[in-house]
């Protein structure tokens, strides 16, 4: 039985997994049968804020994503979205997906999103560790996207 959905979270998936240009994939289809399918490029959240920063929504898509942590998470509820899967999603990242009512699945599952020295915790999981609100992770990830930014410089 394919349920409602499964065909655009399967295909999305297979986009992802086709190109490492990409940083996610969403993709719903409509009423009518029309398919839209919106595409992120860049690492980590980027794509993800790029979107809010355009004020797109995500309502009704499905979504396939490289990392999922708790930040992308709540991003992912602020945006609207259906259901999520993710090569590699946090336990916090799974367990946010699952209090905003997103369907989630994911190829491996982790204690903690690690940073890229893989040393300690991912700083956009850290920004949100203790925040259950999307409307108030996505200005605490911006502010660590700013500091990342900076840092670099």
């Amino acid at each position: 039985m394919v349920t409602e959905g499964t065909a655009d979270l399967s295909r999305a998936r297979a986009a992802l997994l086709a190109d490492d240009a990409l940083g996610c994939v969403a993709r719903r289809t409509d009423a009518d049968g029309r398919v839209e399918t919106l595409t992120g490029t860049g690492r980590g959240v980027r794509p993800l804020l790029v979107w809010l920063a355009e004020h797109r929504r995500l309502d009704g898509f499905c979504a396939a994503d490289r990392v999922v942590g708790k930040g992308a998470a709540l991003l992912y509820a602020r945006l609207g979205a259906k259901s999520v899967w993710a090569r590699t999603m946090s336990e916090a990242g799974l367990a946010a997906l699952r209090a905003h009512g997103i369907a989630a699945s994911y190829g491996t599952l982790v204690p903690v999103i690690l940073d890229r020295a893989g040393d300690g915790m991912c700083p956009i999981e850290r920004s949100v560790e203790r925040i259950d609100d999307p409307m108030a992770a996505e200005p605490a990830i911006r502010a660590a996207v700013a500091r990342l930014m900076a840092a670099r410089r």
